[in-house]
């Protein structure tokens, strides 16, 4: 159990009527029914709107308790957060509007977690709330969708692999995005819009987004010179070409966090890189130069007001996102190659059953939510990442209930 006993829910899910949210909200209650091993409620500041929420989840959720809070009116969030032990957020972009749920739960002592992929809003949360967390016994965990559970949880596992079979972790380790099948979110193009306008626009801000260890403790850094893939590049390893990967400048750092928190398990002077598998021949290395052109023109357009609104027209809004057919028909593909400081080499694979953005961040949310709930009593409290705080513990509620699969294809 957590830190907090004496309330009434285990878990609120805070922006229940958001379009993850509603998805996440189905899942828990077909996994987890209501008021049974696991006590929970949905929040948001309609209570209109929940009630329609209610309403298509049918008789089964009938009896799912409604909280209303405003993400601005800390006085509401803390009434919320003193009627559970765990509150999961998907009210973003969190840079505009998290904030002040991070510091309620960080007050009083409430466990959090969240699917952020705003690597500049968590630096600052972790700057402004960390110490808070640790002596409240609230602990935070960030990025608990596919920016950046498979990432963070995929270099966890081969890591795992690599010391019962090496005796020692892998030293340098790169993953690649072999196939997937989804779309963005609404949210997380919203979020990665604000962040480029943010850094667009603050010099300084443009110099920390660039730096790996930028959500690491400040004693944590490496002399090692970290890869960092930025346009069209041929993998002489794999024979492919290699494209630019949107979720790699947030995974990243997740995992330089994850390995600086847990007291460089991976190494002083792990490197880590993620990029995409776009194909082979001429083929391969046109698709390569098209997603790097692509990237670029994205990012470009958004810095700017007179061009992002043309980006707005074409991207996918937050409260949108495809049917529950197309959910359930995407998957992911991940491989990780590590290498250990005498060259051996391990190779490593990560599956997801659901599209990405949508139906597998859902279910790796709602365990991430559930194994703060239950599983990490004996943890203290802080800013943390998936890996780092909850190990094994969600390797098990992933595999056994998220989709989630992890395989080791090789050693050598």
């Amino acid at each position: 159990m957590s830190n907090k006993t004496d309330t009434t829910y285990d878990i609120v899910v805070f922006g229940a009527t958001s379009f993850v949210g509603q998805i996440l909200t189905d899942y828990l209650l077909k996994t987890y029914g209501t008021g049974k091993d696991l006590k929970w409620a949905i929040a948001g500041r309609s209570q209109a709107k929940l009630n329609s929420l209610k309403a298509d989840l049918g008789n089964a959720g009938a009896d799912l308790p409604m909280l209303i809070a405003d993400a601005a009116d800390e006085s509401a969030l803390k009434e919320l957060c003193d009627q559970t032990r765990v509150v999961i957020s998907t009210v973003g972009p969190y840079a505009l509007f998290g904030e002040p749920l991070v510091k309620v739960c960080a007050e009083t002592g409430t466990d959090y977690c969240d699917l952020t992929g705003e690597v500049q809003w968590i630096r600052r949360m972790v700057d402004k709330y960390e110490d808070t967390a640790k002596s409240s016994g609230a602990r935070i965990v960030h990025s608990c969708g596919f920016d950046s559970i498979p990432s963070d949880m995929g270099v966890w596992f081969l890591q795992q692999q690599a010391e019962q079979t090496f005796g020692a972790p892998c030293k340098d380790v790169r993953m690649r995005v072999k196939a997937a099948k989804g779309e963005f979110s609404g949210g997380t193009v919203a979020s990665l819009m604000n962040a480029v306008k943010e850094a667009a626009a603050d010099p300084a801000l443009r110099k920390e987004m660039a730096n790996p260890f930028s959500i690491c403790p400040k004693d944590h850094r490496s002399k090692a010179r970290q890869p960092n893939l930025k346009g069209a590049e041929y993998d002489n390893e794999l024979g492919v070409w290699l494209a630019p990967f949107v979720m790699s400048a947030i995974n990243n750092r997740i995992v330089h966090r994850s390995n600086a928190l847990q007291d460089a398990r991976y190494g002083k002077e792990f490197t880590y890189d993620e990029a995409m598998i776009v194909g082979r021949g001429m083929k391969g290395r046109l698709t390569a130069y098209g997603v790097t052109a692509a990237l670029g023109g994205f990012v470009t357009a958004s810095a700017f007001k007179p061009s992002r609104w043309v980006v707005e027209k074409f991207v996918p809004q937050p409260g949108e996102g495809p049917s529950p057919e197309a959910q359930e028909a995407g998957y992911y593909d991940l491989r990780f190659v590590g290498k250990t400081e005498d060259g051996k080499t391990i190779k490593t694979k990560v599956l997801g059953d659901r599209d990405p953005g949508y139906g597998s961040t859902s279910k790796m949310l709602g365990e991430a939510g559930v194994c703060l709930a239950f599983d990490v009593a004996d943890k203290p409290g802080g800013i943390w990442t998936p890996s780092s705080l909850m190990e094994s513990k969600l390797f098990d509620r992933l595999t056994a209930k998220a989709g989630l699969s992890f395989e080791l294809l090789e050693t050598s």
